[in-house]
Formats: structure tokens, C-alpha cells, sequence
């Protein structure tokens, strides 16, 4: 299966979790192209001053990849860096949030969610 850009779909969401600003989502695989149990497989943009709140994921885990930019994370209660290349996983009933605090630059991540 081959997908092009143009096919995939963006949304913006205001405020997402409680956070600051606006968070571009861009849906690269739809549910029900691919035969796992994902609830996400896409990328996310945050400009600067703009951050997903803090949430817990429950029956599901999720993994970030940041592609570009300087992020701060909140893993479980501990407030880590993240830079371009770096990883990090939220596990079942564990909190997280990812923030954008910086001044210029676009904080770009890959993002899966996988449901159990």
C-alpha cells in the first residue's frame, strides 16, 4: 500500500487535553487500513507555546518519536527534554503531556497509539 501526502488528513484541535494553543494532527494511516490494533499512527506539530495536556492513557500505550525541534515531556510526574531522535513510550495508566516551550521552531513528533 502506498499512501501520498495529499491523501492523508489533518485536524486541528484547540486546547487538546487541556493544553495551550492549537495541535496539528495528521492522520498518515486511517483505522481499517491496517489490520493492528492502533487507535493513531501520525504525526503531530506544535508550534511554539503550544502543548497537549496532561492526560492518562487507560487500556492503550502510546509512543512518540521526535522528528524535529526540542520538546518538553511530563513522563508520569517527571519533566524530561526531548530532542530530535529521541523516543518515549506512556504505558497503560500512566500520565504524560508534551509541550512546546519554545520560542521558534515547530516541535514535530510521530505518534502511535496502540489499544489493548
Amino acid at each position: 500500500m502506498i499512501k501520498r501526502a495529499t491523501e492523508m488528513t489533518d485536524k486541528i484541535n484547540v486546547n487538546m487535553r487541556g493544553g495551550d494553543g492549537q495541535v496539528a494532527v495528521r492522520e498518515i494511516l486511517k483505522k481499517g487500513e491496517y489490520k493492528g490494533s492502533a487507535r493513531l499512527v501520525g504525526t503531530i506539530t506544535l508550534e511554539p507555546g503550544c502543548s497537549i495536556g496532561a492526560h492518562v492513557h487507560e487500556n492503550e500505550e502510546e509512543i512518540f518519536y521526535i522528528i524535529k525541534g526540542t520538546a518538553t515531556y511530563n513522563d508520569n510526574g517527571e519533566t524530561v527534554i526531548l530532542n530530535a531522535g529521541d523516543s518515549c513510550l506512556c504505558l497503560g495508566g500512566q500520565e504524560h503531556s508534551v509541550a512546546n516551550r519554545n520560542k521558534e521552531g515547530n516541535v514535530e513528533l510521530f505518534a502511535v497509539i496502540l489499544t489493548y
